[in-house]
């Protein structure tokens, strides 16, 4: 009997299965650098302890992003080993902060099972859950990914697709323990604009743009424990769909997150992710540019200092955003991520330098 594992194929997943997923991982100061020095993250929070402590935090959170890829990492054997492709996200809810020294743990529910017309391969639909040390859920988002089929004749199962929502309630957005913006500095931030600054149906180009590095995209899905084959395996991929290795999807979110802080300085947390498609993919070589428009924003119950914007980022390739991408993100192989969710914004903050002369940054709106 073989050790070793080749995934999970379609035919093997069944409707209202539970997946423990391997292995337990604590997040370190390591960690948190090695993600900054990938993405060049500048949100003043998750960047300085003393920032973060004087927001009423005990120190500075770990990037709501780091975690999400930490969880979904954890998925990857059980769930996406034979992926063709991940296809897109839903009803991601960041439930409570990380800090670095916690410890994560993951589990998975087959929650939709498709098969494609082909019959060669399915869609499988799981809702993934992060808990940590306490076994306290810190983190539940819901993805479908098109997974190969081991035996092509076999029956297909019958078809559930589950009702996901078009987006999380900003009513069930947490905001984390503590926090109080009334201590947040927008002038060390980076930017004077705040939640009341931001109109819905705005747009801001982010401007500036990275080029991905063969090195540092396989080092980042290394960082996550993601085992995915498209990501690493030169030999397989150069008879494959792509012909190369190819980005994991995740890095392309991170990569607009930290972009988008030129025209985003303050917006301090991503709450949830109402939905996010990688519409087509990427490889190294490519330069990421990226742009966001204001799709919503609500006042938070019991909240003055904080409110919730609702954005849609749009990341693309190889140029910039200056006259924005048609609507309709399906246009043109240069979108790569068409991305909607909820961040929480201070409505309220300090301005310790804008008395002695600090000059308020140009805008970058659109």
């Amino acid at each position: 009997m073989t050790k070793s594992s080749s995934g999970n194929f379609f035919e093997d997943f069944r409707l209202g299965q539970q997946l423990p997923h391997a292995v337990p991982r604590t997040i370190t100061t390591g960690d948190v650098a090695l993600y900054s020095a990938l993405y060049g993250m500048r949100f003043p929070i998750q960047s300085s302890d003393a920032f973060a402590r004087a927001t009423g935090l005990s120190r500075a959170p770990v990037d709501n992003l780091l975690l999400f890829h930490v969880i979904f990492g954890k998925s990857v054997p059980d769930i996406s080993l034979n992926a063709v492709a991940n296809l897109g996200y839903a009803d991601c809810r960041l439930l409570r902060p990380a800090y670095p020294g916690d410890s994560f743990t993951a589990r998975s529910e087959v929650i939709g099972l498709r098969e494609n017309g082909s019959g060669k391969t399915g869609i499988v639909y799981v809702r993934s859950t992060g808990f940590n040390q306490t076994g306290e859920a810190v983190l539940s988002f819901v993805r479908w990914v098109m997974v190969a089929k081991r035996d092509h004749g076999r029956p297909a199962p019958d078809p559930v697709v589950p009702s996901l929502p078009s987006a999380v309630d900003a009513a069930a957005l947490v905001v984390p323990d503590g926090f109080n913006a009334s201590g947040y500095d927008r002038v060390l931030a980076g930017s004077l604009d705040l939640f009341d600054d931001y109109a819905i149906g705005e747009r801001i180009d982010h401007i500036d743009g990275m080029t991905i590095e063969e090195a540092e995209h396989q080092i980042a899905t290394r960082l996550y424990q993601n085992t995915a084959k498209g990501h690493f395996d030169a030999v397989v991929q150069r008879a494959g769909r792509f012909g190369r290795r190819i980005v994991y999807g995740g890095h392309i979110m991170s990569l607009a997150r930290s972009l988008s802080f030129n025209g985003l300085a303050n917006a301090a947390f991503i709450a949830a992710i109402n939905g996010g498609r990688h519409v087509n993919p990427t490889a190294a070589g490519d330069t990421i540019y990226c742009w966001s428009e204001v799709l919503d924003k609500q006042a938070l119950a019991g909240r003055d200092d904080v409110g919730a914007l609702r954005l849609r980022t749009v990341a693309v390739k190889d140029h910039g955003c200056e006259a924005f991408p048609a609507p309709d993100a399906d246009e043109g192989a240069s979108v790569l991520l068409d991305v909607d969710y909820w961040a929480l914004m201070p409505r309220t903050a300090l301005d310790t330098a804008a008395s002695n002369g600090v000059a308020r940054p140009p805008a970058t709106h659109a």
